[in-house]
């Protein structure tokens, strides 16, 4: 059988191969159908007749890219870098630069800026970028080689470095702003920027000294028409929402808790929670002038005895474990007062606990303050041995439980001194700014979770100028928007109650267009007894009928409904907490009134929104807002920190105090205001600056009923002054020192008042708020401002003993004084 064999065909040159085998190759199009623009718009065709047109055209000639300019690596030592590092990071920036930070630049900077570090200047502008960009991320004042943060820094540097400059544009670092910071809540909830609107633009007018990645910038000049209401720059930052902060001794900085927090923790953090507290006290106290040493001073004055007359003198804080071996010496001591199962009363400090003899002891200044167990005292004395206090009458106790033998006499007790806010933030002046420090300070630490000091303090501080102080400037007699109405204790079950906040409501309803407050702050008990614990006939419901009645009579002032923030607090009578505790002391803090019994009063605010055309999804309208007890309120960032607190402190401090037998014989609560005592509080003759125990004493400064000033120094100066002050400006004193110079909202034992270890950040009073509402109905109602801090406690609206009478506090918080005044009126 012949096999016929088919000729092989000739492949042509054009024609495509097969991509895969076994599969024919789709043929060109005609050329009729080939497009007309086949070739690329760059490509350059033959013009010779002679030469037939290619059939791939050349391609233009492209340069090829410049080289990166090379740098020629050098070992840089550290120490040579030092003086450089030091004037950018801690002369310019106030940073504090560790030896492994420092080894860490000098290493980047000789690998990628080479020999021209010095003479170029190379060095120093990758220092000023590190510095910025750190301060901009909170990382703290010291800069530490270790941190991931600043890994991270120096790799974004190295991808935007060329010969050893930083490079700028679409391939450098982006000259716009670089941090994002948290958002700010805005009343409706809404994501913004720093409380601005999310589209609003981030520029500096510095950029070209910066990269981007240091600074913050933002419109300071709004034009959204929600930004221009006040209430759209308030945040009201609940208990359990406040940032947790622990004091670090070692790098001498707060840092950020990590761990979740827990109702239920183990009991290692109730030591935790002291050793926190007892850290915080004892820095600020070693800021004070007063402890602070001086070396040439010392070098000066080694073996020789200080004179009489030396105006400055610095005092030292002995632990209590270094007073063993040390029998008849004088020592200061600074610790928590408690008591033993003995019954004594000692102190203890975080080395050990020693029992107190304070028969002789006299308080400085004398009856200025409240010493109760749980408070951290300074006491000044002699320690005796065991053998000497034995014949005394008092045993030792051998060191059982950390208590060491022997006794300590005590003759000076006294409060540690607070610290000004500006002070610790680390600003000076009225405005403050990033540039006028007094020190390190923690500005830098964001304690609110609302922007730190020196972040975004001076920013908000001109949109602060524009919004309040301007038009309070412009026309002082007008009532401001800038004001925050505060009543005090409002019994629901008591209709007189309801009465005199519907003719207070009434007096602010009339305000014109634009000037009504922009908050009301409602405090409880709303209740007389504990509803919730069957204190009345109803239980819950007659509990949630209460509100229902405030939720009518709020509903016939649809004006301040929709242009107010109306803000609760509750007390120890309020749900839940009062359904377990019967109205007596509940741990701290505790949450707010459960929704279930507020759902009226929502709905009130809702319809008066929805009439008025409002839409509190858009920032515009009012709002009701159910609150922790305590909680904080934030208005234009940190600039302004109000801290709202419901307690009968005033009535637990009396009953749990520490009587001195060095003062009078009366009661403190029942005794008349003595000469020294008027005269040490109110300023003529404050104490010498010797004082161990009252180091820049200040006076305290009523705001409602200002005294003619009193001659200095003289005893009938004094006496005049101690006629002319009331009893009850006395107590006030007495209540706002003790507090604020313990920095703390339960200066208690646990047991007589109870707060929740995990929490106890939101108790602090440190950095000092710029106000204080301390609802409390056991003192007078009073305004007084002391360190800075103004203090205001409305009390009951209904006035005790005065039929018809309500009270209240208003306090102005954009006006010329930014002060409270207790305002009264009849109904």
């Amino acid at each position: 059988m012949m096999v016929i064999q088919s000729p092989k065909k000739t492949p042509r040159k054009n024609q495509p191969k097969s991509p895969e085998k076994g599969k024919r190759a789709k043929p060109p199009p005609p050329p009729f159908f080939a497009p007309k623009n086949a070739a690329p718009s760059s490509a350059i065709l033959s013009s010779s007749p002679a030469f037939a047109t290619p059939a791939h055209p050349l391609k233009p000639f492209q340069a090829p890219a410049p080289a990166k300019a090379a740098v020629l690596p050098i070992i840089l030592p550290p120490a040579t870098l030092r003086p450089l590092a030091f004037r950018t990071f801690t002369k310019k920036h106030g940073l504090t630069l560790t030896s492994p930070a420092l080894q860490e630049l000098a290493t980047f900077i000789g690998r990628h800026c080479g020999s021209g570090w010095r003479e170029e200047g190379l060095a120093e502008k990758v220092l000023e970028e590190v510095a910025r960009t750190w301060k901009n991320c909170n990382g703290g004042v010291i800069v530490e080689g270790t941190s991931p943060e600043l890994k991270d820094m120096l790799k974004t540097l190295e991808g935007n470095m060329s010969g050893g400059k930083i490079m700028s544009g679409p391939r450098g670092l982006s000259r716009q702003n670089s941090l994002i910071l948290e958002p700010t809540e805005a009343p409706d909830h809404s994501k913004t920027r720093l409380g601005l609107r999310p589209t609003a633009t981030l520029t500096r007018d510095d950029s070209q000294a910066s990269f981007g990645m240091s600074g913050i910038g933002f419109d300071e000049e709004p034009d959204d028409e929600g930004l221009q209401d006040v209430r759209r720059w308030l945040k009201v930052i609940g208990a359990f929402e406040q940032p947790r902060y622990s004091y670090n001794v070692a790098k001498k900085h707060f840092e950020k808790a990590t761990s979740k927090p827990s109702l239920l923790p183990p009991a290692s953090h109730k030591t935790d929670a002291f050793r926190n507290r007892y850290n915080v006290v004892h820095q600020r106290l070693l800021r004070n002038e007063s402890f602070q040493t001086s070396a040439v001073t010392s070098a000066r004055t080694t073996g020789l005895r200080r004179s009489a007359s030396t105006t400055m003198q610095s005092h030292k804080i002995t632990p209590i474990s270094n007073l063993l071996g040390r029998h008849g010496t004088n020592h200061m001591l600074l610790g928590m007062l408690v008591l033993l199962p003995t019954g004594n009363i000692a102190i203890s400090d975080l080395t050990g606990t020693i029992t107190l003899d304070l028969s002789h002891a006299v308080a400085i200044p004398e009856d200025s303050a409240w010493f109760t167990p749980g408070m951290i005292v300074l006491i000044d004395g002699v320690y005796e041995e065991e053998e000497e206090s034995i014949g005394k009458g008092l045993s030792g106790s051998s060191g059982v439980g950390g208590t060491i033998g022997g006794r300590f006499q005590g003759f000076f007790i006294g409060q540690p001194p607070c610290e000004k806010r500006r002070a610790t933030l680390g600003v000076s002046g009225l405005d403050g700014g990033p540039d006028h420090t007094i020190g390190g300070g923690f500005g830098w630490i964001d304690f609110l979770g609302v922007g730190s000091e020196r972040a975004v303090g001076s920013r908000m501080r001109k949109i602060e100028q524009r919004l309040l102080r301007q038009p309070a400037l412009a026309d002082p007699d007008s009532p401001g928007r800038g004001r925050v109405v505060i009543v005090g204790e409002l019994s629901l079950d008591v209709p007189r109650s309801l009465q005199a906040l519907k003719k207070i409501l009434s007096l602010y309803a009339t305000d014109p267009e634009g000037s009504t407050p922009m908050t009301f702050i409602l405090a409880g008990n709303f209740t007389t007894h504990a509803v919730m614990a069957r204190g009345g006939s109803g239980g819950s419901i007659e509990y949630k009928e209460f509100f229902d009645a405030l939720a009518s009579t709020l509903a016939d002032f649809p004006t301040l409904l929709t242009t107010a923030t109306f803000i609760f607090v509750p007390g120890d009578n309020d749900g839940w907490a009062s359904a377990f505790s019967g109205g007596s002391a509940v741990p701290l803090p505790r949450n707010s009134v459960p929704e279930l019994f507020t759902s009226r009063i929502k709905r009130v605010f809702t319809a008066a929104n929805a009439d008025a055309g409002l839409s509190p999804a858009e920032g515009k309208g009012g709002e009701a807002i159910w609150t922790t007890n305590p909680s904080r309120i934030s208005l234009f960032g940190p600039n302004h920190e109000i801290v709202l607190f419901r307690d009968d402190i005033s009535a637990r401090l009396r009953r749990s105090s520490v009587r001195l037998k060095g003062k009078t014989t009366a009661p403190a609560e029942a005794s008349q205001p003595t000469q020294t005592e008027d005269t040490a509080m109110s300023g003529a003759n404050p104490p010498a600056p010797s004082s161990p125990l009252a180091p820049g004493l200040e006076a305290m400064d009523l705001d409602a009923t200002p005294q003619p000033p009193s001659p200095k120094n003289t005893t009938a100066g004094a006496a005049a002054e101690s006629e002319a002050i009331p009893y009850d400006t006395v107590i006030a004193r007495k209540l706002v020192k003790t507090l604020l110079d313990q920095g703390y909202l339960a200066p208690f034992r646990q047991s007589v008042r109870p707060v929740h270890w995990d929490y106890t950040t939101a108790m602090y009073l440190y950095p000092l708020p710029t106000a204080l509402v301390l609802v409390d109905t056991t003192a007078p109602p009073f305004c007084v401002t002391y360190e800075g801090c103004h203090v205001m406690n409305p009390g009951s609206v209904l006035v005790s003993g005065r039929r018809g009478v309500a009270r209240w506090v208003e306090y102005a918080v954009g006006g010329v004084t930014k002060r409270g005044r207790v305002r009264e009126c009849t109904f």
